[in-house]
């Protein structure tokens, strides 16, 4: 599979994740009314999309040049290790009520994009 190909089914997967995601979080609410067999199938279905999205990423690194790849996973490494850090900082900002407002995975979720897409900046640059 070439760059174009793979780009296109991670793309593809991770609109797919979404959308399970989307129905995992707000079928309950706007669907199926707190039904939990069908909210725990929902959820199952996203986790299921989700691997399909990870092993989408995996061949989509697996399909770049040494140089691409290299660029993803120091950035993919980075990201990590930041978000282990920050997250557990976060957490522990909450728990002793250091903060007013409950630690949400989704600034979490949130703080690990951005890290992700300034370090592949940030690499490319370097690289370059």
């Amino acid at each position: 599979m070439n760059a174009i190909e793979s780009t296109k089914h991670l793309a593809v997967w991770t609109a797919l994740w979404l959308v399970s995601l989307a129905a995992a979080s707000f079928g309950p609410i706007l669907l199926w009314s707190d039904n939990n067999l069908i909210t725990g199938a929902a959820i199952v279905l996203s986790l299921a999309t989700g691997w399909g999205m990870v092993r989408a990423n995996i061949l989509h690194v697996l399909s770049q040049d040494e140089m691409q790849q290299r660029i993803m996973l120091e950035a993919m490494g980075l990201t990590l290790g930041l978000t282990l850090i920050v997250g557990i900082a976060y957490s522990l900002l909450d728990t002793s009520n250091l903060i007013s407002n409950n630690a949400e995975i989704s600034v979490l979720v949130m703080f690990m994009g951005l890290c992700y897409m300034a370090n592949v900046l940030l690499a490319r640059k370097r690289y370059s």
